[in-house]
């Protein structure tokens, strides 16, 4: 009876998604990119699970000495232990891609299925919209909108990682909202969707129950990337002296305190560049792991 309820359960047809990660399992850059990402995660979440040292440290006898046995990475110009920095640096860079990744997703998922599904006005009105913030440079737009926030004067770590994330989220939700709009107006004229609507079903059930479930991979993918793209950003914000800055502790806020001695203490940006680039890498390598899984066409 149990192998008969095994054979069964084998047989049995997959899901979009349980498709998908049958896929992933066996693809071994999803493996090589989670791994990475889980290691900056725990380096985020608890990071005194790998160094004991203090970020805010700052010892001028010490500055830009190179990496020894007592500092793995060295010291920056002004005497922080450069590896405890690194560590400490992987909470804000990844909150920054979190929230603005989150933001993004919601805003631009939840106005593209509306504009997808309604059509007419709102969707016109919407896509000139989205035309206008597609066309503001992000960096310009970055600038105005940090510039404009920071008029008031000093602020506290909180409201600096607040204010970043607003920038990259107001910037970037345009993309998510033409994902999300293509795909649902595809969606919309499935049969599935034409039946519920001939059945009776409100706009709020055909939306939230039919259309999402199906609309939501391409979104997924993109989500994936952006994250890794966001944190890339935050890191670009911070090294132009806009984004991210003390006495937050960000691989960005380090790279721009490095760059004026690169010559004499390379290592003080080599390490968080590097930090940095592999982050993003991974979540790259990610969301191509995912695409591919979830796009038939692909495997």
């Amino acid at each position: 009876m149990t192998d008969q309820m095994a054979v069964l359960a084998a047989d049995r047809p997959r899901g979009l998604f349980g498709d998908a990660w049958h896929e992933l399992r066996r693809r071994p850059l999803f493996w090589v990119s989670v791994s990475m990402i889980l290691l900056v995660v725990l380096m985020a979440a608890a990071p005194s699970l790998f160094t004991s040292g203090d970020p805010g440290l700052a010892q001028l006898s010490r500055s830009r000495q190179a990496p020894s046995a007592e500092a793995w990475f060295g010291y920056d110009n002004q005497g922080y232990d450069i590896y405890t920095r690194v560590i400490h640096g992987a909470r804000a860079s990844i909150v920054v891609g979190v929230l603005s990744t989150v933001g993004v997703v919601l805003t631009g998922a939840t106005i593209g299925i509306l504009a997808g599904f309604y059509g007419g006005w709102l969707d016109a009105v919407v896509s000139r919209v989205a035309d206008i913030f597609v066309g503001v440079p992000f960096v310009l737009g970055a600038i105005v909108i940090l510039t404009t926030l920071n008029a008031g004067g000093d602020a506290g770590p909180a409201r600096i990682v607040a204010q970043v994330v607003l920038s990259i989220a107001v910037l970037s939700w345009p993309v998510a909202m033409r994902i999300m709009r293509s795909t649902a107006i595809a969606a919309k004229q499935q049969d599935y969707v034409k039946a519920a609507r001939a059945l009776g079903a409100r706009p709020r059930r055909i939306i939230g129950k039919h259309m999402l479930p199906n609309c939501v991979a391409p979104v997924l993918v993109y989500s994936t990337i952006a994250l890794g793209a966001f944190i890339g950003a935050e890191a670009t914000l911070s090294y132009l002296g806009i984004g991210l800055r003390q006495p937050v502790v960000s691989w960005g806020v380090m790279i721009n305190s490095a760059k004026d001695y690169l010559r004499v203490a390379p290592h003080a940006l080599l390490f968080p560049a590097g930090f940095l680039t592999a982050t993003v890498l991974a979540f790259v390598m990610l969301g191509d792991a995912v695409r591919e899984a979830l796009d038939p066409k692909l495997r």
